[in-house]
């Protein structure tokens, strides 16, 4: 059978699976630049336009417990493959949606396609890589995200300032980016060491005991990561709006897409930090960033603004990355994906219920007192993740996790 099935490279399946964790982003965000074109169309309230966010990280969340370590036991081939197909359907369902429930049914779907992938395309990275160079996997793949979401805000802005169709041509753009890398992991190798030999069962996502402080370092840096990130996504294009007054969507995009373009450089640059240097350093910068968002809102100052946006970046970056090297470097291989994927599921709920909580206070209280209540909220997140990466010990790890 496997004689008829043409395989990539190790190098060339590496970069195979950064396009999937390319995609994941790109999916998540792919809207971000139409709420507020979606609001006018249908008058949607904010607390509307951030559901159809959160959709996706619920249905992220409930993928991730039903399926977590699914590529564990079938490969990260066929795992990858049915998760690029539903968010392939879920694009397709915005393309063509009418109404905002077309909508949701999309998110859903978009949710369980990179539930579906989010774990196994980061274990893939990191087993595609050279060896020795699982801290680059780690910088590979948050630089593989920042490219996501920095193209889903760029082209999603370009595309609705100056070409047709504004909120259905990006995710067109979208469905043909999908297909390719659909191609492209149908050809990764079937097999990979990686798996288990024991058969797949539905199961709780479950912490490799030895794992668990480790996981808790770790998932503390994530959870800030993600949750700064839902700020920016949720209510970004609102704020940037609001703040800089332009009804030009490539010039907010742009704005926003400093977060992304920030974090991909600063994965690149920190790849040397250790992991726990990268979380406190994280922290800090998460700290400075939320501050200046408040401060933002406060003066409508673009150039804050700006700043701000800058800043999150790089915390994401520091923060995702210490956290994800801190796994790689401490996971067995065989409970890697279903660890990264436990890891996942939780900043996607996260992420999920920062989203919602700052949609219903910014349409009870208004922008400006719900991005200050949810800033001091996150900055306490932060600080905690400092303070774990600080004070709680690790095993020796089987890389070097700094």
């Amino acid at each position: 059978m496997n004689h008829t099935h043409t395989t990539w490279s190790r190098q060339t399946s590496f970069w195979v699976a950064a396009a999937v964790v390319v995609h994941t982003l790109w999916t998540s965000a792919a809207p971000a630049m139409m709420y507020p074109l979606y609001a006018h169309q249908w008058q949607l309230t904010p607390t509307v336009t951030t559901l159809i966010f959160a959709v996706f990280p619920v249905f992220v969340v409930a993928t991730l417990i039903a399926l977590g370590d699914l590529s564990d036991y079938i490969g990260r081939r066929a795992a990858m493959l049915l998760g690029v197909g539903a968010s392939l359907i879920g694009v397709l369902l915005f393309a063509v949606a009418p109404d905002v429930t077309w909508l949701l049914i999309g998110r859903a779907f978009m949710g369980i396609g990179v539930g579906l992938s989010a774990g196994p395309s980061a274990a893939a990275v990191v087993e595609f890589s050279a060896p020795g160079k699982a801290k680059l996997a780690g910088a590979i793949t948050t630089a593989a995200q920042a490219s996501g979401l920095a193209a889903a805000l760029i082209i999603g802005g370009g595309l609705i300032q100056y070409a047709p169709f504004p909120t259905r041509l990006s995710f067109w753009v979208l469905i043909v980016v999908l297909g390719a890398t659909l191609f492209g992991v149908w050809r990764l190798p079937r097999h990979t060491p990686a798996e288990s030999k024991k058969p797949w069962s539905l199961k709780v996502p479950h912490i490799h005991p030895p794992l668990r402080r480790t996981f808790l370092v770790s998932v503390s840096a994530v959870l800030s990561a993600y949750s700064v990130g839902a700020t920016m996504l949720s209510l970004g294009s609102q704020i940037a709006h609001d703040l800089i007054g332009s009804s030009n969507a490539l010039v907010n995009g742009g704005a926003i897409s400093l977060f992304a373009i920030v974090l991909g450089i600063t994965g690149i640059v920190g790849k040397r930090f250790g992991s726990r240097l990268s979380i406190i350093a994280g922290a800090s910068v998460s700290i400075v960033s939320l501050l200046l968002l408040m401060l933002a809102t406060k003066t409508h100052a673009l150039p804050v603004f700006l700043l701000s946006s800058a800043a999150s970046g790089a915390c994401y970056s520091l923060l995702f990355m210490g956290g994800l090297n801190l796994i790689n470097a401490h996971a067995p291989m065989h409970h890697r994906a279903g660890t990264l994927s436990a890891l996942f599921l939780v900043a996607y709920l996260m992420q999920g219920v920062v989203a919602l909580l700052l949609g219903r206070a910014a349409t009870a209280w208004g922008l400006d007192l719900a991005i200050d209540v949810g800033s001091l909220a996150l900055a306490a997140l932060s600080l905690g993740a400092m303070l774990l990466a600080i004070y709680v010990r690790q095993p020796p790890s089987k890389a070097d996790a700094g």
